[in-house]
């Protein structure tokens, strides 16, 4: 197995831990925690994890995209604006965590089953340019870490730590 094999390998094994994560993340929050916004001008919890889900198919056929057509278009979205218009505050988290999961599984699957020099070809995004498909997978990959330090921050504050 090449470097970059073991380099795919490893992200793709980080990949499929986000949904987890995530789940752990909000595991021992309760309900009242979980719809608080203990910080001024910032989402709630329920917020954070629709954003972080809605976001998995978009870089699914991101991803897809990329991988069938020549140089795609991928057309970016504003994250405020899907968490005013889709109804965040009334998403149930368990369908959240189950989409997150299966769309996951299926781009593991299928990243799985191409040639490694697939992971080079590139999107043209509308607002970041050519990006590699190991570059959108990082960024998926990365999209759960980063809110779950503003998921620990809020619990903190709620449970006055």
């Amino acid at each position: 197995m090449g470097q970059n094999s073991l380099m795919t390998s490893d992200l793709l094994h980080a990949y499929s831990l986000g949904p987890q994560q995530l789940a752990d993340a909000i595991a021992d929050m309760t309900p009242e925690e979980i719809d608080a916004q203990p910080i001024v001008g910032q989402w709630s919890t329920r917020q954070v994890v629709c954003h972080i889900v809605d976001f998995e198919p978009i870089y699914a056929d991101r991803m897809k995209r990329v991988l069938v057509e020549e140089q795609p278009r991928l057309i970016g979205g504003d994250p405020d604006l899907f968490a005013k218009g889709l109804g965040y505050e009334r998403r149930d988290l368990e369908n959240e965590l189950a989409l997150m999961s299966a769309v996951r599984k299926q781009m593991i699957s299928i990243l799985s089953d191409v040639d490694e020099s697939a992971y080079n070809r590139t999107g043209l995004h509308s607002a970041d340019g050519p990006l590699t498909i190991t570059q959108l997978l990082t960024r998926i990959t990365n999209h759960v870490p980063h809110h779950l330090a503003f998921i620990e921050e809020k619990k903190k504050a709620l449970r006055g730590a």
